[in-house]
């Protein structure tokens, strides 16, 4: 299965790759904002989107509205990662169809079991 991580932190995509690594995911690819993340998702189909929040010039939110607002992505599943864990954006997360959600920091067996629940 393909995943792709989008973050804007070049060293936050490398420790979730790296954390996907040691839970037998190596299909990975980056992506270092939302606007390149779309235009891989509209490329390659990917079987997970793991993405961080808060990033420019596109969020991570913005990225999944997107994502559900086009037919061909819309069943894509979507795990948010964020540093905040404040409830009002749980909730958006929510309300846009986000699949999961996780809060920094995080370890290999927190993914495995987000990544679990998401796919089954």
């Amino acid at each position: 299965m393909k995943i792709l991580v989008v973050d804007d932190y070049a060293t936050m995509r490398r420790i979730v790759r790296n954390l996907l690594s040691q839970i037998g995911h190596l299909d990975v690819e980056e992506a270092g904002d939302g606007i390149v993340a779309l235009q891989k998702l509209r490329e390659t189909q990917f079987g997970l989107v793991i993405s961080d929040w808060n990033m420019e010039p596109m969020t991570g939110l913005q990225l999944l509205k997107e994502v559900r607002a086009d037919n061909k992505l819309s069943g894509t599943p979507f795990i948010m990662v964020t540093a905040e864990s404040k409830t009002e954006n749980v909730v958006a997360a929510k309300q846009a169809g986000v699949n999961n959600y996780i809060v920094k920091p995080f370890n290999a067996d927190t993914l495995k079991q987000k990544i679990a629940s998401v796919l089954g």
